[in-house]
């Protein structure tokens, strides 16, 4: 891709062809100090308030910039690899992380350790990177006191907050709303389905664990939905056209959402996978259809909790996971509430904030 000059038009080369840059696109970014905000990068004027049929009197490249003069009497000098970044529409940096598909054979876990100055430093720029491919992290030795998880959390970005608060404490309690308030084991799900949106992103800390049992769980939705739609086509085409009722009620509060099982993008990759069957209710359909989409979602069921996709792994004290809610699964092995306590502390937080923060980074330690 490059930028192509001809006679006073500016024009894009993307490979295949070449195509005009509109004028009044190149005006709207003119960076002088006069039209441009240099630490918000937001304008200084209302493009809106401007004729559209700005022309250019005059243009050359000069090295890796694009001088222009524009026929209202503004010049600017602007960087040919900004502009080459814009026409490809894709997140430079998000989007060039390629997801890593994984199973119950996914080895030893990365584990990353808590330090007061991690936020605005490499390491959680590494973290977040493998946060990306991977769909989850682990942090080590992060402070149990004083609900710390939402410091961890609002240093990344913003807590989102639901009707649990702000923070959740995840233990045993009497007549609870939700079986994660319990000792009871939690077959792989999604958080909160029914919210709209749902959160991106969960956030569980361990305080205490002092039971043998009571073991996390995680399976990757983007492994088994890729072997799905290899070895099953017909199912995953019906979870990903559908679209069932997800349903929570407590004393306070109804939320209901609409959504497939496996929700695809506008590129038909996947976008999201929920799942929480205790929770979903299912449209009328024809009984054939009504058939063959029971059919599948046992099987997506039967694959998400095999073996073959799990791992499981112990939470210990000061131990922090980060876990996408849009890609992966969770959920727990049974514990006994005589053998002691096991006490973990949960937050929400969405895609901007990480997003953001990595952005942050990559400016801040100038990478490319």
């Amino acid at each position: 891709m490059k930028i192509e000059l001809r006679e006073n038009k500016i024009l894009f080369d993307n490979g295949t062809s070449s195509k005009e840059i509109h004028p009044f696109w190149l005006r709207e970014r003119v960076n002088n100090d006069e039209y441009l905000d240099k630490n918000t990068q937001q304008r200084k004027f209302d493009p809106t308030s401007l004729q559209t049929n700005v022309s250019i009197k005059q243009a050359k490249i000069n090295n890796d910039l694009l001088e222009i003069v524009f026929n209202d009497g503004v010049n600017s000098k602007l960087e040919i690899e900004k502009i080459i970044e814009e026409f490809s529409r894709n997140d430079s940096l998000i989007k060039s992380i390629k997801r890593e598909k994984w199973d119950s054979k996914f080895g030893k876990i990365d584990k990353f350790n808590y330090a007061e100055d991690m936020f605005e430093n490499k390491e959680m720029y590494d973290m977040l990177i493998k946060f990306y491919k991977y769909g989850f992290v682990l942090i080590k030795n992060v402070p149990t006191k004083k609900n710390f998880i939402v410091n961890f959390a609002n240093s990344i970005g913003s807590v989102r907050r639901t009707n649990f608060g702000e923070y959740f404490d995840v233990k045993s309690v009497p007549n609870p709303n939700d079986l994660a308030y319990t000792s009871l084991p939690l077959a792989p799900h999604t958080d909160n389905p029914y919210r709209n949106p749902v959160p991106c992103i969960q956030l569980l800390h361990c305080i205490k664990n002092e039971v043998r049992g009571g073991l996390s769980t995680l399976v990757d939705g983007f492994t088994v939905t890729e072997d799905l739609k290899k070895e099953f086509k017909e199912y995953y085409d019906i979870l990903t056209k559908i679209k069932v009722k997800f349903k929570f009620i407590d004393k306070d509060v109804v939320l209901e959402n609409w959504s497939e099982l496996i929700q695809l993008d506008e590129n038909h990759e996947l976008k999201q996978v929920k799942f929480s069957p205790r929770l979903d209710f299912v449209p009328i359909l024809d009984k054939e259809e009504l058939d063959l989409y029971y059919n599948a979602r046992n099987k997506i069921s039967e694959m998400y909790n095999s073996d073959k996709y799990r791992i499981e792994f112990k939470l210990m004290p000061g131990d922090l996971m980060m876990m996408d809610n849009y890609r992966l699964l969770h959920g727990r092995t049974s514990f006994d509430t005589n053998e002691g306590n096991r006490y973990l502390q949960g937050c929400y937080i969405d895609y901007d904030s990480t997003e953001g923060k990595l952005r942050h980074l990559k400016r801040k330690l100038k990478f490319k």
